[in-house]
């Protein structure tokens, strides 16, 4: 799914307007019924409802709402802040419409006027701003803003909360811009609903169809995407029935040094798991045992220390190497670091203790091979690239990072960035809060290792890896919490990400079409 900045949306709502053709008020009903049906399935009718219009089109969003909740018997009242602003056309179609069925409440814009009660109300619906603000809240419409933050009642946001910008908010007044428990935008999440920062004011949020015109959203460019999983199962490939384990490429991991072995042993079956053909895992002598028993599927190269990863040697014939997990920063290990670097010209994943060595040896960034994937979590890339004040600025550090070194960067977290050397980023929509556990990391560097030993590009091997990681985290869930979620079992549910994926395509949709 592509994402579109907020001037963008506006464009594609006008090439809507045009092209389908559709009148702007018909395409706001359409976004509306959306609202309604959303809030008829998911509230009871018989809670007491407040909403908040105002002047512009995410207010005539709210009293078309407002008129639809009516009509399904729910328990209404409108409040109409005049903020001093001349009221949009289809705001006053809409509120035409309404005064029909139903009496509105105008709330002054004068500062002095005293805010209405809503104590007595179970919801609120905002629909006071849209997405096209370009400076914070003052005044008035803050003070407001406040009001129905402090009264501790739930509030669903009609498109994004009111006061938030669609993009950058380092510039933007925290305490003007609405709480939100849900979000409901419209065709495409906002950029700024990815950043961390934003998560208080979005709540939970969620995407409805509106029916732009897909010409005008195919031919519109960005750097911005979300992975859904359409999207991802297209990336797929598909094995030939005479395929055989040379077939799927033979993948190595540097992973591993005493008393960090079960990183290597959680990156072997991530990659394992991935669909690669052979593994072989370069580890300290210590750890043969350890991993010819828990996964005898898999190959052990021995180094020559007992404890630590000391030398890589015999890098031919591998499709793809993933370094770091586990390995520890002793002076011996750095070394072997850096000779892979110089010697090894293929497919290359980095993470962990290698981030670490790469942050306190700065001069090895230089070494990277293009497209190289890095997958640090948060504060890995604070040590590579600088500290930032919040997740729009890191993204941004980001961007220029892997500008500089033509690298691809996994930004690891709720929403997992995938940026690539251009620019472009692609934001996960897999995942839960239950993966923040140890070794989810090192399952995620097999998944990408695999992938990349499969013949995926490493942008496709990235994105896909990522998603794939993030649909097993969820897979794990069933019959268990978030809580007690442990790595192993992310990578031991990934085939069932991969028949989810499967059953996407449509390859797998004919399958089961035809089967008899």
């Amino acid at each position: 799914m592509k994402i579109f900045i907020t001037a963008q949306i506006t464009d594609l709502d006008k090439y809507t307007i045009v092209n389908e053709p559709i009148e702007p008020i018909d395409l706001m009903e359409r976004a509306s019924m959306q609202v309604a049906d959303w809030i008829s399935n998911t509230i009871n009718c018989d809670l007491r409802i407040a909403i908040f219009a105002g002047p512009g089109n995410n207010g005539g969003d709210a009293l078309a709402v407002a008129r639809l909740l009516k009509d399904k018997n729910f328990k209404v009242h409108v409040f109409i802040a005049d903020l001093g602003a001349r009221f949009s056309e289809s705001f006053l179609i809409n509120l035409k419409r309404l005064q029909v069925v139903d009496q509105v409440t105008t709330i002054n814009w004068d500062s002095g006027i005293e805010l209405p009660a809503i104590s007595d109300y179970d919801m609120v619906v905002d629909g006071l701003f849209g997405s096209g603000l370009t400076r914070p809240l003052s005044g008035f419409p803050a003070r407001l803003v406040k009001h129905l933050n402090n009264s501790a009642i739930p509030i669903l946001s009609i498109d994004i909360p009111s006061g938030l910008m669609g993009e950058d908010n380092r510039a933007n007044d925290p305490e003007a811009i609405i709480k939100a428990t849900y979000t409901l935008t419209f065709e495409f999440p906002k950029l700024s609903f990815f950043f961390r920062e934003n998560e208080q004011f979005t709540g939970k949020w969620e995407v409805l169809p509106i029916g732009l015109h897909p010409d005008g959203i195919a031919s519109t460019q960005t750097q911005w995407n979300f992975s859904d999983r359409q999207t991802m199962a297209g990336i797929l490939k598909r094995r030939a029935k005479f395929s055989h384990k040379g077939s799927f490429g033979h993948a190595l991991l540097v992973a591993g040094s005493y008393g960090k072995m079960g990183a290597a042993v959680l990156a072997a079956k991530g990659c394992l798991r991935s669909g690669v053909g052979l593994v072989t895992v370069h580890l300290p002598r210590i750890g043969n045992q350890i991993m010819q028993t828990a996964l005898p599927e898999a190959m052990v190269a021995a180094d020559k220390s007992e404890n630590t990863i000391s030398q890589i040697t015999l890098l031919s014939g591998y499709k793809a190497i993933g370094i770091g997990p586990g390995i520890g920063k002793s002076t011996e290990t750095v070394s072997a670091l850096r000779m892979l670097l110089q010697n090894y010209n293929g497919p290359l994943v980095i993470d962990a203790d290698a981030l670490n060595i790469l942050s306190e040896y700065p001069e090895m960034l230089y070494l990277l091979k293009e497209d190289s994937i890095l997958s640090p979590h948060p504060v890995e890339f604070e040590r590579l690239a600088g500290k930032a004040e919040n997740d729009f600025e890191r993204l941004s550090l980001a961007r220029k990072f892997c500008e500089k070194y033509k690298i691809i960067l996994i930004l690891k977290g709720a929403y997992t960035a995938v940026i690539l050397p251009d620019g472009c980023c692609w934001f996960n929509s897999s995942g839960n809060p239950g993966m923040a556990t140890g070794g989810s990391g090192d399952v995620l560097t097999g998944i990408l290792t695999g992938l990349l030993a499969q013949g995926y590009t490493a942008h496709d091997s990235a994105v896909l890896g990522v998603f794939l990681h993030g649909l097993s985290g969820d897979l794990s869930l069933v019959g268990s919490s978030e809580e007690a979620l442990m790595a192993g079992e992310i990578a031991d549910h990934l085939g069932l990400a991969f028949s989810a994926l499967k059953s996407e395509s449509s390859f797998g949709k004919a399958k089961k079409k035809n089967h008899f």
